[in-house]
């Protein structure tokens, strides 16, 4: 399959002030650099300009969403990642944040009442002993979780200052980063009556260990899954709402949050598909699927992709879902989950369209979803 569209326009790199610019400048020279040694030599240039903005104070969040393309982007945002890995042994013990993305299914079917999921667990530690259990942090058994459950802003770049900051204590390491964990605001779940939601949210925690330990290199949810993902259905079902948590690894924070947005959109798509596949398929037959890029002023990016289902047997009626593309995110990776998504639930008919597209239909003022009648004639099918 060729390459479907990014439908963003990124910023030229030009227009940005000075250091903000020196900082793409390097970044890209980074990506281009002939041999390893040149490589790792502007990554240092790159990290101590970062560090130096960090301490600053300077707006990292907008610095990576303003970068003049993807891949400086992830260049920059990987380098800010290093900024929170100690690897010198002789550093002694450091505490060590981490975040555990939990992907939440909920729905309250057949109510006519909403319903309210807390933001807290009344027992922590339940948690942290099933990790412990199953030596789900490369064996370290030194480490506590916070009760919040907490939005992915709390952990994304922009609080990286505050997160380094747990971390840079000698003496009372473990003491001063509980101290910052307990400043977390939880953020309760709001689910609408009468259908599924999904959601994000981090539990967030602090291990005590060697500053050169790698207690996150395993991205795979291990034996400990099972049982914690029993332990939050517990946890967080009340008041008639059903609710599937869907835990992933524990991660750095910054990796945590890109695991985590990645993981929402992939399960929130697959309860769009899975759902419109059924209601196709039970009233009009086989559907057929369309991927599209499209720009929308309303994301952040300014652009993302679009997923309509369709029948020939039902021209008037489409299900769309839409997957805004965020500052770290390929378009074509974006396209490849979904295709594998309708592979999955064995839609035959998937056709992925050339071009970018506008957000509106001009005719009706909708959100535009294609269906294969009203595909336009520049639109070559990719796939």
């Amino acid at each position: 399959m060729n390459a479907i569209a990014d439908p963003r326009a990124f910023p030229d790199p030009a227009l940005a002030p000075l250091p903000e610019r020196e900082i793409f400048s390097i970044a890209l020279a980074c990506l281009a650099a002939s041999t390893g040694d040149e490589a790792r030599s502007l990554e240092l240039d790159l990290q101590t300009r970062l560090r130096r903005r960090v301490e600053g104070g300077g707006d990292l969040a907008g610095l990576v969403a303003n970068a003049p393309s993807v891949d400086a982007a992830r260049q920059v945002w990987r380098q800010l990642d290093e900024l929170s890995v100690t690897r010198d042994p002789e550093a002694g013990l450091a505490a060590r944040v981490f975040a555990i993305p939990l992907v939440i299914v909920a729905g309250k079917e057949g109510e006519r009442v909403d319903g309210v999921l807390p933001g807290t667990l009344r027992d922590p530690g339940k948690f942290a002993e099933i990790l412990r259990a199953h030596d789900a942090l490369r064996g370290n058994r030194n480490f506590a979780l916070a009760g919040s459950l907490v939005h992915a802003d709390a952990l994304d770049v922009a609080r990286l200052p505050e997160l380094l900051l747990w971390q840079r204590l000698p003496e009372s390491a473990a003491e001063n980063a509980q101290t910052g964990l307990r400043t977390l605001t939880p953020a309760a779940i709001h689910v609408a009556a009468g259908r599924e939601s999904v959601h994000l949210r981090f539990l967030v925690g602090t291990a005590l260990a060697r500053s050169d330990a790698d207690l996150f290199g395993d991205a795979r949810v291990g034996a400990w899954g099972v049982p914690f993902t029993q332990e939050l259905g517990r946890a967080l079902g009340a008041g008639g709402v059903a609710v599937l948590a869907l835990p992933r690894a524990p991660q750095r924070p910054l990796p945590a949050v890109a695991a985590g947005r990645a993981a929402q959109r992939e399960v929130s798509a697959q309860v769009f598909a899975s759902n419109a596949i059924r209601r196709i398929r039970g009233a009009v037959g086989e559907p057929v699927a369309v991927i599209s890029a499209h720009r929308a002023a309303d994301v952040p990016g300014g652009g993302e992709l679009r997923l309509s289902l369709s029948s020939v047997f039902a021209p008037r009626d489409a299900e769309g879902y839409r997957c805004p593309l965020g500052p770290l995110d390929r378009a074509s990776d974006v396209a490849a989950m979904l295709i594998e998504l309708l592979r999955d639930c064995r839609v035959a008919d998937v056709r992925v369209l050339s071009g970018v597209h506008p957000d509106r239909d001009a005719a009706t003022g909708g959100r535009l979803l294609f269906k294969p009648e009203t595909i336009p004639p520049g639109a070559t099918p990719l796939h």
